[in-house]
């Protein structure tokens, strides 16, 4: 009663197929499957990673190389001319009504 039987797993399939259909089925296998070897080797190169940091002669020969200190180099003082100040424009506002100058709006 409990445990997986025959029909559940047709109905599983049926499901499948219906949702997937039958020409994306082997594409979604053939990619499922390729995700499985590329975690396998991932995998076993964490593994060969962690054997070779706990060899001892593979510290010994491996040493890392300090990068070479960074001098700042000055820069030379810019040489901005300064912007003029705005001068005031002495006209009145024109006052408009709908695009028009007030005076012949009516």
């Amino acid at each position: 009663m409990g445990g997986l039987q025959w029909w559940h797993i047709l109905i599983v399939v049926i499901v499948f197929l219906l949702l997937f259909g039958g020409k994306r089925l082997p594409e979604a296998a053939r990619g499922l499957g390729r995700s499985m070897r590329i975690l396998k080797s991932e995998v076993g190169a964490m593994s060969e990673d962690s054997k070779k940091e706990e060899d001892p002669a593979y510290r010994a020969d491996t040493t890392v190389a300090q990068p070479a200190p960074i001098t700042p180099t000055p820069l030379p003082p810019a040489s901005v001319q300064p912007i003029p100040p705005v001068q005031p424009v002495n006209q009145a506002p024109k006052i408009t009504v709908n695009g028009r100058p007030i005076d012949q709006a009516k």
